[in-house]
């Protein structure tokens, strides 16, 4: 699912949620630009139940993976229900994300705005 426009910030690595069940997770990844709001795409091995992206349980364990590779912030926020997929979690994140991104490749467009 990957694409020429995406950042892989982790590859494959196993998470638990709320219920204690073990859920595979392929990848991590964001949009290589944006308008400073930063949606994260989580890629799971296998079809996800519903709700899955509220799992705060499981939230947890995908930033404590991102804080492993350097990330430092809040907690990251439940995405739009319309955005999940069966295999695909996207999650919201804080502005404090921002930087933490950019240092990954991430182009912020509303910098082009500053000048």
């Amino acid at each position: 699912m990957t694409q020429d426009t995406d950042i892989q910030l982790s590859g494959p690595f196993k998470a638990v949620d709320g219920s204690g069940r073990t859920i595979d997770i392929k990848s991590i990844r964001i949009f290589d630009e944006g308008y400073g709001v930063i949606d994260l795409y989580v890629d799971l091995a296998a079809p996800a139940a519903d709700g899955l992206h509220k799992d705060l349980k499981l939230i947890s364990e995908i930033g404590a993976r991102l804080r492993a590779i350097g990330y430092q912030g809040p907690d990251l926020k439940p995405g739009d229900p319309v955005l999940q997929e069966k295999r695909l979690i996207v999650l919201d994140t804080p502005d404090e994300f921002l930087p933490f991104a950019v240092r990954k490749g991430f182009r912020d467009l509303t910098s082009e705005f500053d000048e």
